[in-house]
């Protein structure tokens, strides 16, 4: 049998497939073929190839290399070691730094941060994802708060108040938070496949069969080679082009050609005029996920917020650490001071022995009180490490005795700011309502889609096509020695031999063409489905838009309880000036009396404790205040552009500017000692 040139090379390249798909399997059940096995605790563990964090955030070009799109990617692993800032804190063992400086470390350290700077990323992924026609993942807008002592639990209820708990929260298709439902969010009509698809099917078989008639082949060797190429575009429409071509051979007397060549392709546009119709309805994943970008962004804003609240809080609650332990020592050697002249005083007979006991026990309550300022100063100092530092796995790190050198600096008077004036400041500022205010958007855009769900299906498709017929004819066809078997009068006329070029010429020449207009319409009896998600999605958007009035409203609350907070403050450290004033004038009031013997030296010890109290208070009074300023500052949300912190920085994080908190400054003598009232020289 007569045999195209067509042929050998398909057979050929079968047999090339078949040995590499058989070399590969025998491979795959080879074990040494297999990849080394990682060893337990090995110093080398293996490691998947890694790229360049923006380089695989990127959909991968099929030049230069033709494999990238099907070839895995994997971003390389952040920083997961301290920043080099924290190296020149260090100090003899000791780590010394201002509140800028401890908020600096954790824009660059904090895992809290570490955590929320991937969301950014991920939400990168989504608008990748949506450019392709698929449903998107949704991203994660909430708030990590796992650096324990800002108020996380009973760390944070030990030394102080801060922000506390984690709150986790999601933006996307089909996901709902805060008592908001989602689940609508993404529907509508099928979005068709943006990126183009080509599928191949090959097949060659080879046939052979017992034959009860004389009409049937007993031998049939065939070859497929079929091609589709589909790809969907924004505006509803469906192009699919597809071309097929088969070459049968078979020892029938009644095949006219043996090989027959066929081949056939059809290129075909399917337009959606009602459900699927319009750019809104095709393009709201891409729309969404890029509003959920935003929505990424306004959390990382948030959680920046969050974290240096939180930071700032842990470092003044650090030096009122150091400020009560300096209180606890004052009043231990005050104790023991009071011991040793009741003794003295029991001795020569003029104190009762029980005043003795009375003072022993003083010490053992003070003693107790000294170790429990000393262990929460230990403890104040590991959260503030832990705050500012991605790991802590240096033994140095570990041990290093953390020293505040910052210390609060008030301004003389309050600014008298109208309340409406920081809650409009705070509507334009606060990341929440700016993720509320996008939610709804993405509702509205959702909505749009469900209510084209709505309608019929309604589709225009318009289809131009041919085919193509060749071969060589069939020495043993029957009509040719035989007319009359096949109602013949005569014998028909030998063709020549068509090659495959010419039967690809065919299927432009026309001669066997395929054209036609068709209207396909789909109409649910009922629609209850349909109904149902589109009175379901009104009914979230309404949801949507009560969460965004609910939070202005609890915005107002914040503004004006910071408000109230900031003034009651101020007034506590007025008093706790007055009072250090009061002690000071107390002290040097009885140490004049003490001079001419009007007044014992217990009382003068009992004033110069007073005194260090009252200084203790002051510094926790001023501690409470800046702390209310900060609240004002995050309810107002200005909190990062008064502490000059930019976003952009905080996504590298890497910091080029210190920040700059307000109403802090450096201690005259550089830092805290415990034990000692006054700053070390």
């Amino acid at each position: 049998m007569q045999r195209f040139a067509l042929w050998a090379p398909l057979k050929r390249s079968a047999v090339l497939v078949l040995s590499v798909l058989s070399v590969a399997a025998l491979r795959a059940q080879d074990p040494s073929a297999l990849p080394a096995t990682p060893v337990p605790n090995s110093n080398q563990p293996r490691q998947p190839q890694t790229t360049d964090l923006q380089q695989a955030l990127k959909p991968q070009p099929y030049f230069p290399r033709l494999l990238a799109p099907y070839t895995a990617q994997h971003p390389a692993l952040p920083r997961t070691g301290n920043s080099p800032r924290l190296d020149q804190f260090l100090h003899d063992g000791k780590l010394y730094f201002s509140i800028n400086d401890a908020v600096a470390l954790a824009l660059e350290n904090n895992l809290d941060l570490a955590i929320a700077r991937i969301n950014l990323k991920i939400a990168d992924t989504d608008i990748w994802k949506a450019d392709s026609g698929s449903p998107i993942s949704g991203v994660n807008a909430g708030v990590v708060q796992n650096t324990p002592g800002g108020g996380v639990g009973s760390l944070g209820a030990q030394i102080g108040s801060g922000e506390g708990g984690t709150t986790v929260g999601a933006g996307g298709a089909g996901v709902g938070a805060g008592g908001i439902v989602g689940s609508t969010l993404g529907s509508g009509a099928q979005v068709p496949s943006f990126d183009p698809v080509l599928t191949g099917s090959f097949q060659i078989e080879h046939q052979k069969s017992e034959c009860n008639t004389p009409l049937c082949a007993t031998n049939i060797d065939t070859g497929t080679a079929n091609f589709t190429y589909t790809q969907g575009f924004h505006w509803g429409t469906d192009m699919e082009v597809g071309f097929n071509n088969s070459r049968v051979s078979s020892n029938s007397i009644y095949n006219n050609l043996t090989p027959a060549l066929n081949s056939s392709f059809q290129f075909k546009l399917n337009h959606h005029l009602l459900q699927g119709f319009g750019l809104d309805t095709n393009t709201r994943y891409i729309q969404i996920a890029r509003n959920n970008r935003r929505i990424s962004d306004a959390a990382f804003r948030d959680q920046i917020v969050v974290t240096v609240n939180q930071i700032e809080n842990m470092y003044w609650d650090l030096v009122y650490a150091y400020e009560n332990l300096t209180v606890q020592k004052k009043q231990m050697d005050f104790a023991q001071t009071l011991l040793e002249n009741n003794k003295k005083q029991v001795e020569i007979g003029s104190l009762a022995p029980i005043e003795v006991v009375r003072a022993q026990s003083a010490i053992a309550t003070d003693q107790q009180s000294l170790t429990l300022a000393e262990t929460n100063l230990e403890l104040a100092q590991l959260l503030m490490k832990n705050a500012i530092t991605r790991t802590m796995d240096d033994p140095v790190l570990v041990d290093a005795e953390v020293i505040p050198t910052s210390t609060i600096e008030m301004s003389g008077q309050e600014p008298a700011v109208p309340t409406q004036e920081l809650v409009n400041e705070a509507f334009k500022r606060r990341p929440d309502l700016e993720e509320a205010l996008i939610n709804l958007t993405n509702a509205k855009i959702s909505g749009k889609a469900v209510r084209n769900a709505l309608l019929p299906t309604l589709d225009l498709s318009a289809y131009y096509g041919g085919a193509g017929l060749g071969g060589s004819q069939n020495p043993a066809y029957v009509c040719i020695s035989d007319p009359q078997i096949c109602g013949l009068k005569k014998a028909p006329a030998s063709k020549p031999s068509i090659s495959y070029g010419a039967t690809l010429n065919q299927l432009i020449d026309s001669s066997a063409s395929d054209k036609g207009v068709s209207l396909n319409l789909t109409i649910p009896i009922r629609n209850r489905a349909a109904q149902a998600t589109q009175v379901r999605s009104d009914l979230e958007s309404q949801q949507a838009q009560f969460l965004i009035q609910q939070l202005e409203n609890q915005i107002r609350i914040e503004v004006k309880n910071a408000q109230f907070g900031v003034q009651q403050n101020r007034a506590s450290v007025e008093a706790a000036k007055s009072a250090v004033d009061l002690a000071q004038q107390s002290l040097e009031a009885d140490r004049q009396k003490f001079d001419i013997r009007a007044a014992t030296s217990i009382t003068v010890l009992q004033d110069q404790a007073a005194l260090t109290q009252a200084e203790a208070t002051l510094i926790s009074a001023k501690i409470a205040y800046e702390k209310a300023v900060v609240q004002l500052d995050v309810a107002t949300g200005r909190l990062l552009d008064r502490a000059g912190i930019t976003i952009a920085d905080a996504e590298r994080g890497l910091l080029t500017e210190v920040p700059h908190v307000p109403n802090a400054t450096a201690h005259p003598s550089g830092h805290f000692t415990p034990g000692s009232t006054q700053p070390n020289p």
